[in-house]
């Protein structure tokens, strides 16, 4: 394993931990001036979402309704009632989004799908990274404000939905997560640079309870005054 995966890994509660778990889950609001350019209009209701740990699986509820729930593979995004009768799904729904820019519409499976595979990938980041078929390699540093940044530059199979094949993830001096870099190719190609913030020990685990997605420029530099998504995080439960 590389060497500053291992000890990112350690840092952030250690691969044999993480795995003895199957599920993760926290409580979300959402928000940010994306969603708008989607057509989309985002409350600040907080909604409980979860995730698998050894497979791309995620759930939302409630989702456009309140009894309401969106289920996400790669394969299938569907959003049910408390019935389970299915509201709307969509088989290969990436192919939905052929020829979409930053401001094509979106609806609420575009969202669902989009949604899934965010979550998914926050919630278990950085372990994802040690997934199979993931391969990593650390790149140059980066330096915040006078503050050293060590960077993993991961690139994912076609198995895995993501925004790009391509990502990276800053660490600073303690190893903690600080930055994810990533391109949603979904929705145009456009440069994001994602801040976490308020880490905290769930578990034995550490997760980022605050993400602040800005638009990133050709030098890596974020647009620090526009917020492109929000989320805040709290009260992460493994299972």
């Amino acid at each position: 394993m590389q060497e500053l995966l291992k000890r990112v890994l350690d840092a952030h509660g250690g691969l044999d931990h993480w795995n003895a778990f199957k599920t993760v889950s926290a409580t979300v609001v959402t928000g940010g001036d994306f969603w708008t350019t989607k057509g989309l209009e985002m409350d600040s209701f907080a909604r409980r979402a979860s995730a698998a740990i050894d497979r791309e699986w995620s759930t939302v509820t409630p989702f456009g309704n309140p009894d309401w729930t969106m289920t996400f593979t790669p394969e299938r995004v569907v959003i049910e009632d408390g019935t389970k009768a299915v509201i709307a799904e969509r088989n290969d729904p990436a192919s939905a989004f052929a020829g979409h820019g930053l401001e094509t519409p979106w609806d609420p499976l575009h969202r669902a799908y989009f949604n899934g595979y965010a979550l998914w990938t926050y919630f278990t980041t950085p372990f994802l990274l040690a997934m199979p078929g993931v391969t990593v390699r650390e790149v140059e540093p980066w330096d915040e404000q006078g503050e050293p940044w060590r960077v993993l530059r991961a690139s994912f199979p076609a198995s895995i939905a993501t925004h790009c094949r391509e990502q990276d993830f800053y660490f600073g001096p303690d190893v903690l997560l600080r930055r994810h870099d990533y391109q949603v190719e979904i929705s145009g190609g456009f440069k994001a640079a994602q801040y976490l913030y308020d880490i905290k020990e769930f578990d034995g685990i550490k997760f980022p309870t605050r993400r602040r997605a800005h638009p990133r420029l050709d030098d890596r530099q974020p647009v620090r005054d526009k917020v492109l998504v929000s989320i805040d995080l709290s009260d992460f439960q493994l299972v």
